[in-house]
């Protein structure tokens, strides 16, 4: 069994009778304990946020049902707008009051003009951005699928919990960006007064060129692992915290659980700060490295600790739940 000398908490969500309506043109959320510790700062000057990562433009097809193979359907409604992990964060970082610049590429393609577009008119400073004259900007096939299914009964009343799928094919952009498309003045000039830099793992080679001048000037750095990915391990190296998705603890780590699998990271991972495992209708986790010699902090095992903190969940609260441990 695991043990870790660390803090805690797990968030949940609203309830399960909440069903959250669909984000109009919203982008990807910064990790809101990130955003908020920003938006917080005394300084007069808006927070400045860098994202280096993907970009691309989706279209969404709202379907009755998954289709079945050779089966020939007709979409409810479909929509087009901007995607990509980075830039869905930084325009939820723009809309929350913070100052977000963008290292990415796009072509001089029509796809590509619209997501440069959409990204200025929220905020975002693209003047980074690398435009190719050739080739094509990434682009996202998403299918909704609005066939409900039920998630949650809870003690036998009718309290229930709905959730749509969705399905992405996606198509990246060509010629991929490589490092020497950023150039030492636009890498200064975008690194220069930032507060933190926030990676999705995507572009690794340029992304580790940033995360290695941001580590010099002691920028913290944001990762949002989503999956194993090509010089993710070199890149979470830099990471001051990192944001998981369910199943990436245990896919990077082999560990029997997540709570396991987070300690591991903090563990192996040498300038981390906080994980954050995100788990859906079931809110979050994060843990926490204790900031006191090890020596000096009581050891809990993590297992146990998630199982103390869940049962003080109150399953008659409406609002959204932030459950801190002792430790």
């Amino acid at each position: 069994m695991a043990a870790a000398k660390a803090s805690m908490l797990l968030q949940l969500p609203s309830s399960p009778q909440t069903i959250p309506l669909p984000r109009q043109r919203l982008r990807r959320r910064l990790p809101v304990t990130v955003a908020m510790a920003l938006s917080s700062s005394s300084d007069s000057a808006k927070p400045i946020v860098l994202g280096c990562g993907g970009i691309s433009t989706d279209y969404l097809a709202t379907v009755a049902s998954f289709p079945n193979p050779d089966d020939k359907i007709r979409s409810l409604a479909l929509k087009m707008q901007g995607g990509g992990n980075v830039g869905n964060a930084l325009t939820a970082a723009a809309r929350l009051g913070l100052a977000p610049r963008m290292i990415s590429k796009v072509a001089n393609d029509a796809m590509g003009r619209s997501i440069l577009k959409e990204l200025q008119e929220d905020g975002v400073d693209t003047s980074y951005m690398v435009v190719s004259e050739d080739g094509n900007s990434s682009f996202t096939y998403i299918i909704v699928d609005n066939q409900t299914f039920l998630l949650l009964v809870l003690l036998g009343s009718s309290t229930f919990n709905f959730r749509k799928t969705r399905t992405c094919i996606h198509t990246p952009g060509y010629p991929p960006m490589v490092p020497k498309e950023l150039t030492k003045e636009n890498l200064f000039a975008a690194l220069d007064s930032a507060d933190v830099v926030y990676f999705d793992a995507r572009l690794p080679e340029t992304a580790l060129v940033v995360a290695e001048e941001a580590s010099q000037r002691k920028i913290p750095i944001l990762i949002d692992a989503e999956r194993k990915r090509e010089g993710l391990d070199e890149l979470l190296n830099f990471a001051s915290y990192v944001v998981c998705s369910a199943k990436f603890p245990q896919a990077w780590t082999g560990a029997s659980s997540v709570p396991v699998a987070l300690v591991s990271m903090l563990s192996r991972l040498p300038n981390i700060k906080f994980v954050i495992v995100t788990l859906g209708e079931k809110g979050c986790i994060m843990l926490e490295g204790s900031m006191t010699d090890a020596s000096e902090a009581e050891e809990r095992d993590v297992e146990i600790l998630v199982e103390s903190l869940e049962k003080k969940v109150d399953q008659s609260s409406t609002g959204p739940k932030c459950i801190a441990s002792k430790v």
